[in-house]
């Protein structure tokens, strides 16, 4: 039997439609992630700025360097205790996030006031919305050596207080702590929207066979969530080489050698290269990390999608 080629169909009004409304974010994408990706070139190059010639024309006419601006970069100690502390904290906020966020979700909604439930999602969401300039001045207000309110009373005691900016072994743990206190809300409320999105019956169905409220959850509850709890796994990791900065750089109030080998990310040490080097070895650095995130992605979906490819993003 002949093969049938199917006719495509034709363009429609609902395409038009839904065209006009992702043209606003087809836009803001090409403006302002592919646009700026001409600044690969930097990477490669080192950067002289040529008076008359403007920033693009400096750039075109730098001397090419290769992959010397990789070699620097990666020659050097700090950016291994960078890409260490990277890894560790990524691991760590994974780990606990998710943990967090599943447990708040799976307690919140087993709440029977709806207006408690609520107020509940207001206060671990607020959080999310400070900037870490404001909660940066706030930890300060509680942590400065001078002024603090944990040192406060110990003064007043006649106790000797704490330094805290020059103790390193403190920071890593309390790092830990601030990232799940401003993200851990945001992480509940998208698994709540999954668990309101359970049909009731099956819960009904298994209240009438006699289980319990922990099978329920464990036999109903989490099997549904697996596939938003593996997409959330997957973009975590792709950002594994990211960090937030500005909790890293504010909340330490960066620059501070005494703290530098255990809150120093990537993106901090991109940011301090700036200053302090040529700025294709920054350019390197930061592209170097990019790359590394496409291929985290594209690894952990390959993966997942060899286990469970239903629960794959791609």
């Amino acid at each position: 039997m002949p093969l049938t080629k199917t006719r495509a169909k034709p363009w429609t009004a609902d395409d038009t439609q839904f065209s006009l409304l992702a043209l606003p974010t087809t836009v803001w994408y090409l403006l302002f992630s592919y646009l700026p990706m001409f600044g690969i070139i930097i990477a490669f190059v080192r950067l002289q700025i040529i008076p008359g010639r403007g920033f693009i024309g400096s750039i075109l006419s730098s001397p090419w360097v290769g992959f010397e601006n990789f070699r620097n970069i990666f020659a050097s100690r700090d950016i291994w205790l960078a890409i260490r502390n990277t890894l560790g904290y990524n691991v760590v906020f994974i780990v606990v996030g998710t943990t967090l966020a599943i447990t708040l979700a799976l307690i919140v909604n087993e709440l029977y006031s709806r207006r408690l439930a609520k107020l509940y999602h207001t206060i671990m969401f607020f959080p999310f919305f400070l900037s870490w300039v404001v909660v940066s001045a706030i930890v300060w207000g509680f942590l400065s050596p001078t002024m603090g309110v944990v040192n406060g009373l110990p003064e007043f005691l006649g106790l000797s207080g704490r330094h805290f900016y020059s103790e390193a072994g403190f920071w890593p743990g309390f790092m830990v702590f601030m990232s799940q206190w401003k993200n851990v809300g945001h992480g509940m409320v998208i698994y709540l929207a999954t668990i309101a999105s359970i049909d009731k019956t099956v819960y009904e169905a298994a209240l009438i066979d006699g289980a319990s409220k922990w099978q329920q959850i464990w036999f109903i509850t989490l099997p549904m969530m697996k596939t938003i709890i593996v997409l959330m796994f997957i973009l975590s990791t792709g950002r594994i080489f990211y960090s937030d900065f500005g909790m890293f750089f504010q909340v330490p109030r960066l620059p501070n050698a005494a703290l530098n080998d255990v809150v120093v990310t990537l993106d901090v040490f991109v940011f301090q290269r700036l200053f302090d080097a040529p700025a294709g070895m920054a350019a390197a650095a930061a592209m170097a990390q990019a790359v590394t995130a496409c291929v985290m992605t594209l690894l952990v979906n390959w993966i997942v999608r060899r286990v469970d490819s239903e629960s794959a993003m791609i």
